[in-house]
């Protein structure tokens, strides 16, 4: 249970209030910095979890059921400080683009429910490729929004995490409608 994997999980999840924490000042130069640091630390211990775990044979229900909550939950947080301190403002379409983000929170809920309720029917969901590029323009549209909070004179930052994370909405919209079709055929 508190094999070095799990520990790693396990401490994406404790690092969380200290990520927002950093992010609820927008002005704060500095600790969006440290934010942007910590936010690539997270990331490189989301992969090592998963990379120790299968190569050392140690992957465990604990960490199959943490894992993708502390990715989920961690992208919550991020999308939800940079919502509340204007981070998802754009210079064209202002406060629009936290439709992207609420379409990336809501599509995480809903395939989070039917992987719950598929899971009751003994029925697997594997990750799509697609689903797999939808994550990544999702970790470098936050990490490059967190950066722009950093380094608030390079304007083309914050117009790359942006148009990332409309990229990452249109990839979530067509992911959620596989995944949906999926689940479908197996309800009544």
């Amino acid at each position: 249970m508190l094999s070095l994997p799990n520990l790693l999980t396990l401490s994406r999840i404790v690092a969380l209030p200290l990520l927002a924490f950093l992010l609820w000042w927008p002005n704060w130069q500095s600790g969006y910095g440290l934010a942007f640091l910590l936010y690539c630390l997270m990331g490189i211990t989301d992969y090592f979890d998963g990379y120790l775990a299968r190569s050392s044979g140690t992957v465990s229900k604990l960490g199959i059921f943490l894992d993708p909550i502390a990715d989920k939950i961690m992208v919550a947080v991020v999308i939800l400080v940079l919502t509340a301190q204007g981070g998802l403002r754009g210079e064209y379409l202002g406060d629009f683009h936290v439709i992207a983000g609420l379409v990336i929170l809501v599509r995480e809920i809903a395939v989070s429910g039917l992987r719950e309720f598929l899971g009751g029917l003994q029925v697997s969901m594997p990750v799509s490729k697609l689903a797999k590029w939808k994550t990544t323009f999702q970790l470098v549209a936050l990490g490059a929004l967190i950066l722009a909070g950093a380094l608030p004179g390079q304007l083309w930052i914050h117009q790359v995490g942006l148009l990332s994370l409309w990229g990452a909405a249109i990839l979530t919209v067509v992911t959620g409608w596989d995944y949906l079709r999926v689940g479908i055929k197996h309800m009544d």
